[in-house]
């Protein structure tokens, strides 16, 4: 068994608690969906933030909306402050274990983020 990453990112609309709960739970939603994974193999999870997203911490929306991640590590962090970066922000890293390979995984960027990887389209 591997530990593999699956990264992601959304664009928040309006730094408020509904539209960054939202964009949490459509992320999160859409990353579940494509790797089809169980969230008993989730090893911890990371995200991060613009410095204009500051009024919720996405862990506590997930922890709301999906029951099974109570007992999931996860951390919120800042973004680094990068000339031009995409505003709004919100990234995420789910570290699972699997058999998955690493070519198998499939990274979910929606709305502004979709620019960030167009590689892993």
């Amino acid at each position: 068994m591997y530990q593999r990453g699956i990264r992601g990112a959304i664009t928040v609309e309006n730094n408020t608690p509904d539209d960054i709960k939202e964009a949490v739970i459509e992320l999160i939603s859409k990353i579940k969906n494509q790797n089809n994974f169980d969230d008993k193999d989730i090893s911890h999870v990371i995200f991060t933030l613009t410095e204009d997203i500051n009024c919720l911490y996405p862990a506590k929306a997930a922890r709301e909306k999906f029951n099974s991640w109570k007992y999931v590590p996860m951390m919120c962090f800042n973004e680094m402050k990068i000339e031009n970066s995409i505003k709004k922000c919100l990234r995420i890293l789910i570290v699972i274990n699997t058999e998955v390979e690493q070519n198998e995984i499939k990274h979910v960027y929606l709305k502004g983020a979709s620019k960030l990887r167009e590689d892993l389209k």
